[in-house]
């Protein structure tokens, strides 16, 4: 499937065809409207999933959770991105602006797309388990394990652009083997001389083949001696053990295999160090902003809020949930 041609469902073109996904971002060709659809999918799709989250409570905690999920993601890129783009550059990258946030909305719709098939099996639970904390704590497990295949695709993307120079433009130019690089050299012939066979390798005392005058071929034993003049030594003196003869010369077979010489190991490119770093980043800002816009689920022993107090934050409340349970 090519980059430019429609598909009913971005995602589906994401999973079917990533590679041309990967190429239509190399080559920044209509990132613009590849983008909105992201950007449209990964808002409904995460507004599904956050008014699960919010039934446990009531319908208007449903109501409220399918507004703020889509703004935690999208509001959590908006201030991880210009972190990722500026140090893109600093360290030599070619990356657009377009490019960084269509690559990382590649995560995104996967991460989003994962959730709502797991909308299904969260409802069920919320049906047939109604249990706060292990509700909250199964939900923050879906949305892990789906951030987590959504990162494995931006990374991917990121390797991509790092093997088409985008991220280290140097680094690729440096590893590139020329194309006209000269062969290597092949020993002279004196201008008169005889042509010479190719030496074929043959042990002493094996059986070679003659052609006898009506065409039959016969076989005899290579004769173990030579005349003085080939091997230096007396005439029908023995060959000596690995003599090379002239036009002949013995090979071995460790020696008829080609040469294979190990290329040095390719280092990795700061853009990509730096886009693990940036990972964990993305990551405290947005359990940090999910603390913040609470709540999602709605403890069904206090009433409606739109938003909690801050107090506290998400890694001890999850350790708290686990400890009750």
């Amino acid at each position: 499937m090519s980059g430019d041609l429609p598909s009913p469902l971005v995602i589906e073109r994401i999973l079917r065809d990533r590679e041309g996904i990967w190429q239509q971002i190399v080559a920044d060709h209509d990132l613009n409207a590849l983008t909105t659809r992201m950007l449209a999918s990964s808002a409904i799709a995460l507004a599904c999933y956050g008014a699960v989250l919010g039934f446990f409570h009531s319908p208007l905690m449903a109501l409220t959770s399918a507004l703020k999920l889509p703004l935690l993601f999208l509001v959590t890129l908006a201030i991880c991105l210009p972190t990722l783009y500026l140090f893109n550059l600093v360290f030599g990258a070619r990356l657009s602006v377009r490019q960084s946030l269509a690559l990382v909305m590649v995560a995104i719709t996967v991460t989003s797309m994962l959730a709502v098939a797991f909308a299904p099996i969260s409802l069920f639970f919320l049906i047939t388990a109604n249990d706060y904390g292990f509700f909250k704590l199964l939900n923050v497990a879906i949305l892990t394990l789906s951030a987590l295949v959504g990162l494995r695709f931006l990374t991917g993307g990121m390797q991509v652009l790092n093997d088409h120079g985008l991220l280290a433009p140097e680094a690729a130019k440096a590893q590139a083997v020329p194309a006209g690089s000269a062969p290597a050299a092949v020993p002279a012939v004196p201008a008169g001389s005889p042509p010479v066979a190719e030496p074929v390798a043959v042990p002493v005392g094996a059986a070679v083949a003659e052609s006898t005058s009506n065409g039959a071929a016969t076989t005899a034993p290579a004769p173990a001696q030579v005349p003085a003049q080939w091997t230096g030594q007396p005439a029908g003196a023995p060959i000596p053990p690995g003599a090379q003869l002239p036009g002949h010369p013995v090979q071995r077979p460790w020696e008829s295999r080609p040469q294979v010489r190990r290329g040095e190991p390719t280092q990795r490119p700061a853009s990509m160090t730096l886009l693990y770093i940036w990972i964990l980043l993305f990551g405290f800002v947005g359990t940090q902003l999910a603390w913040t816009l609470r709540p999602f689920f709605g403890d069904p022993g206090q009433d409606f809020a739109f938003f909690r107090s801050i107090d506290g934050n998400f890694y001890a409340e999850i350790l708290r949930t686990i400890a009750n349970l």
